[in-house]
């Protein structure tokens, strides 16, 4: 038996990785240079109310600089997925430091220093 609220397969993954491209897209558009955002994925909720952006900060210790601009101009960020993205309705954004990938890139200078 189907959930009233289920989504078609694949709608939910589809949606997160325009929601990364379109931030990905904004944010190199927008970011003052100081630091390199890079954003590494999009989750989003099953009933897609909700999205989180992953993102990646170079030198990490801009990360709460770049943490700040980016929660700063989420109004802003949402307008532009709002412009070019096909869906009712416009999940609310949050942005977070990809922690995974974060440690994906210790453990790799680990094993190259090791």
């Amino acid at each position: 038996m189907m959930q009233r609220n289920a989504l078609p397969a694949g709608r939910q993954e589809k949606v997160a990785n325009q929601i990364k491209e379109l931030a990905a897209s904004f944010l190199g558009r927008e970011n003052n240079r100081t630091s390199l955002i890079t954003v590494t994925s999009t989750s989003c909720s099953p009933d897609l109310k909700r999205a989180t952006i992953f993102i990646t900060v170079l030198p990490s210790t801009k990360e709460k600089d770049a943490l700040g601009f980016i929660k700063r101009n989420l109004g802003e960020l949402r307008g532009f997925i709002k412009k070019n993205i096909e869906i009712k309705t416009i999940p609310f954004l949050d942005v977070a430091i990809d922690q995974g990938e974060k440690n994906r890139q210790k453990i790799d200078e680990l094993l190259r220093n090791g």
